[in-house]
């Protein structure tokens, strides 16, 4: 195998590929890429037997062939070569080396056969459809924040893609929550995905994901299977097992009745709620909110450190009310809004509050309260 190609499009390809490869392994295979060169072009395919991505990029080969190298190591000598460098890689069958050759930079590394490389078996995908980069990433972005991390509850380490009635008819959704925070964001229902199952897509290849997603020109096509769930680009194919669980009733959690409404500008409440939060080291300590007629008072009280109180100009009409919020929750869920006014549902100091952005419902939150 012998090919050249531009640092930029090979530091692009490596760098994708090698973030799949888990740092810890005891299969030695699979710290490697496979690197495959053929007609016009290479594909570098890295795994960590749950995902698998395989990016594609032109390049000049003399002489077809594979062979698998250490995936970080490459990424490393590929991103410290000057910008615009052009980098042969060689092999020949005997050595059991891959050469790396750039101007007056010149590499060996190991390899291992390619006959060893795990390639993840192609599923029969039940729905096949496109959507736009943008669409994908406003679904996934707005979602993942409230991932749970507990191992236990293994179903919730992910974010549930599938097809539910929305506001304006039937919608593509993602729900990703916690226990403690919820996200359930909304989008045109793509033609092709109506029979789509549902499924939970894992923390890791929502990570993965969003590397594909930048190019909001891009269209992305995605297929779906009970087991799998593929999203491919021109250039980039991310293959991914999906989470073997039930992802639990959501909509029970979603309270319909809270009448309590406040509204305020969304960048201005979390901007006070990082201020207050500032004098308690607690990373849970709860933040209070005394709401009134028109004025909404954030406060923290850290006995061991010390207190802090700010005043917002809010809308707010109903009944006084005061209740408690992890600052970081209501930080996360404020950050999400990108309209102007962020939209408070209330219903008692006890109940879960429901966030969404100003009067649009495609986008919805729901937080636990604290006792305070």
């Amino acid at each position: 195998m012998k090919f050249s190609i531009e640092r930029g499009a090979l530091l692009k390809a490596v760098a994708q590929a090698q973030s799949v490869v888990e740092r810890r392994n005891t299969i030695p295979i699979l710290a490697n890429v496979l690197i495959e060169a053929e007609g016009d072009g290479v594909q570098f395919r890295a795994t960590d037997l749950d995902i698998e991505v395989v990016d594609r990029a032109p390049a000049q080969v003399e002489r077809a062939g594979a062979t698998t190298v250490a995936a970080v190591t490459l990424n490393e000598i590929v991103r410290k070569l000057p910008d615009g460098a052009l980098v042969t890689l060689a092999e020949d069958g005997g050595s059991g080396r891959l050469q790396i050759m750039a101007g007056r930079s010149n590499f060996s590394l190991a390899t291992l056969p390619r006959e060893d490389f795990p390639v993840m078996a192609s599923s029969e995908y039940a729905t096949n459809f496109t959507a736009d980069a943008p669409v994908l990433r406003r679904l996934f972005d707005k979602s993942k924040f409230a991932i749970s991390t507990e191992e236990t509850r293994y179903y919730l380490n992910g974010v549930y893609m599938h097809v539910a009635e929305g506001e304006d008819g039937r919608a593509l959704r993602c729900v990703a929550t916690d226990g403690h925070r919820l996200a359930r964001i909304d989008a045109a229902l793509p033609e092709g995905a109506e029979e789509m199952p549902g499924v939970i897509v894992p923390r890791k290849t929502v990570g993965e994901l969003r590397k594909l997603l930048d190019d909001d020109e891009m269209q992305i096509a995605v297929s779906v299977s009970e087991t799998k769930i593929r999203f491919a680009t021109p250039d980039i194919t991310l293959t991914s097992k999906v989470i073997d669980g039930t992802f639990p009733d959501y909509s029970r959690v979603i309270p319909a009745n809270n009448a309590k409404r406040l509204e305020v500008d969304a960048s201005e409440f979390a901007k006070a709620v990082d201020r207050v939060a500032t004098v308690s080291s607690e990373r849970s300590r709860a933040v209070k909110l005394s709401l009134d007629e028109d004025r909404l008072i954030l406060s923290v009280n850290a006995p061991d450190s010390g207190n802090a109180e700010e005043e917002l100009a809010v809308a707010y009409g109903d009944e006084k009310l005061d209740i408690g919020f992890n600052a970081k929750y209501l930080l996360e869920i404020a950050s999400q809004v990108d309209r102007e006014n962020a939209v408070f549902l209330f219903n008692s100091s006890g109940d879960p509050t429901l966030m969404r952005e100003g009067d649009d419902t495609s986008a919805v939150y729901v937080v636990m309260p604290m006792r305070v």
